[in-house]
């Protein structure tokens, strides 16, 4: 039996028993924290964009879940596995939903599919060494979301263990591993994540129709030779075991790049233990080598992703406007004082030390000097990883700051409670995603 064979055997049949009940119940976590971002996303540039954008198929099946997933992802305070690299929650999630409410889909048909999602997203992720070839330059959720939303929708179509493993190869067939290096105040990654959704979709379908792809892609040379990787075959062998993936995926506390958190957490800490930001005359910060340079930069007025992924910048923020942290606008026409000045302080180095944590957790160490003497901190999990887990509440909390303030306290409150009782009710899928859709229509209308 061939990797994919195995993967489409999961997608197929997995968790046909139903999910165990601590799953399921960190499953429902993971929906509401991803509508959460959902809809938080709509209310950025980017987002705004996205939806004023008018595709062909903007109607059709796939591109709704094109638009979904987007938006999702596009928010930054989706969830993130960090082992594979992957944040599948943004693909997984509002494919299960969209694909699950059009068909009809219980609640726990859905729950089923998005935990097969999630397991064949993260697992194969790993085997590609995910965190590791981000910084090649290949993204690797980009990668492979059309085979985590093939999946899903395989599995919602109800195709058996065969057809499903030729959805996942022809959606591997139709992958593409970047999208080079994106600047300005609209990029098109988020359109290309999209697509990436919608050829999961398209995978599936065609595998339902009789396509066929190849099932040999992992022992044969096809990674190799086309992408320079080496798939992690005894990973790959053991890939759907033993531990559903969603159980160790992190929520996002805050909207950043997952590679800032445990620095900026860090610097949460020391504050906590009673040292002002004023007083911090210099900051060092060490982190594995990695993703030094996606974090060691400043920002760029107007580009979001600047902001999102510079730690000395996401440092500053919490330092001098901490509830700004959640916001995933946070573009700046230009910066305040305050921040540009404690920016000015922080220097980042690799630490080879820190490797040997890596990639199973992000982590870094910060040291602080201030005129009473130097502290030093080291981070190794942020709250949200599952050394650190959210529970019901903190993912309230976060869902309430995220869509109250757009929303209104109605419709948040009804959209929180449909996103836990989603996965419990016959009906659940449907009524979520109607909620949701109305949810994005009276931001358009406040406009």
């Amino acid at each position: 039996m061939t990797t994919l064979e195995r993967l489409g055997a999961h997608a197929a049949g997995g968790y046909q028993r139903g999910l165990p009940g601590p799953t399921l119940d960190t499953l429902r976590l993971h929906f509401a924290d991803t509508v959460g971002a959902w809809i938080a996303a709509c209310k950025t540039a980017e987002g705004q964009a996205l939806l004023d954008f008018e595709p062909a198929d903007r109607t059709s099946l796939s591109g709704r879940v094109a638009l979904a997933c987007a938006l999702a992802r596009l928010s930054e305070v989706d969830d993130i596995h960090l082992a594979s690299g992957t944040t599948p929650g943004a693909l997984v999630v509002p494919a299960a939903l969209t694909v699950g409410a059009a068909l009809g889909r219980s609640g726990a048909e859905v729950a089923a599919a998005a935990a097969a999602g999630y397991d064949v997203m993260t697992r194969l992720g790993e085997a590609l060494d995910g965190p590791t070839i981000l910084h090649r330059g290949i993204w690797p959720t980009y990668f492979l979301a059309p085979v985590a939303v093939a999946a899903v929708t395989a599995r919602l179509l109800d195709l058996d263990a065969k057809r499903s493993a030729h959805a996942l190869a022809i959606a591997l067939a139709l992958a593409a591993p970047s999208v080079g290096r994106q600047s300005g105040a609209s990029t098109s990654r988020w359109l290309a994540i999209g697509d990436a959704a919608r050829s999961g979709v398209a995978a599936a379908r065609a595998a339902q129709s009789g396509f066929t792809g190849d099932l040999h892609l992992f022992e044969g040379e096809f990674f190799l030779g086309v992408y320079h990787l080496s798939p992690d075959a005894e990973l790959l062998a053991k890939a759907l075991e033993p531990e559903p993936s969603v159980a160790v995926t992190s929520f996002k506390p805050w909207c950043a790049a997952r590679q800032t958190m445990a620095a900026v957490q860090a610097l949460r800490e020391i504050i906590g233990e009673g040292v002002a930001p004023a007083d911090m005359t210099r900051l060092n910060v060490g982190v594995p080598f990695p993703y030094l340079k996606m974090i060691d930069h400043g920002v760029v007025a107007g580009e979001r992703m600047s902001y999102l992924t510079s730690v000395s910048y996401q440092m500053a923020l919490y330092a001098y406007d901490p509830n700004a942290s959640l916001d995933p606008r946070q573009v700046r026409d230009t910066l305040p004082r305050e921040i540009e000045q404690f920016m000015a302080r922080i220097s980042v180095r690799a630490d080879e030390d820190l490797l040997r944590h890596y990639p199973r957790c992000w982590p870094a160490l910060l040291t602080v000097d201030t005129a009473k003497g130097t502290l030093e901190k080291l981070v190794l999990y942020v709250p949200g990883d599952p050394e650190r887990a959210f529970d019901e509440f903190q993912v309230a909390a976060k869902f309430w700051r995220l869509t109250g303030p757009l929303v209104g306290e109605h419709r948040t409150e009804e959209l929180l409670r449909r996103s836990y009782a989603a996965l419990d009710e016959k009906d659940g899928p449907r009524a979520l995603i109607e909620a949701i859709e109305r949810c994005i229509a009276s931001l358009n209308l406040d406009d």
